[in-house]
């Protein structure tokens, strides 16, 4: 059974920083996907940046230079870099997992976590 557990969200002044961290555990495909998505309020949900077993990583265009996703294979770990945050990057934010290829930032990954929610002030 997979599970992902998000921490590090909180409120912030825009220009200020957070870091997301995603504990998962439960797998053991050694090719797999996993990334950070995030849905503000009305709003579809969206991928930030994902990262896959070779390293490759992708950024959606909104938080190129500002959010960096690395993570920490050893502990199973999954963190997102967050500076320079702007009131529009207010959201619920959710780590997901996939087993089966590299998906990107496309949103059907099949396993979720909870979320943890981001707020950004002005």
């Amino acid at each position: 059974q997979v599970q992902l557990v998000e921490s590090g969200g909180g409120s912030v002044q825009a220009g200020g920083s957070l870091r997301l961290s995603c504990a998962a555990s439960g797998f053991t495909a050694s090719r797999n996907c996993i990334g950070w998505f995030r849905q503000a309020p009305g709003k579809e949900r969206e991928g930030v940046a994902s990262i896959n077993s070779f390293g490759s990583t992708d950024y959606a265009d909104s938080v190129k230079g500002r959010f960096t996703i690395y993570q920490d294979k050893a502990k199973k770990t999954l963190h997102l870099q967050m500076n320079s945050l702007q009131p529009e990057d207010t959201a619920m934010y959710f780590c997901a997992f996939d087993p089966r290829s590299w998906l990107g930032l496309a949103t059907s990954y099949l396993y979720w976590g909870q979320g943890t929610q981001v707020t950004v002030s002005s």
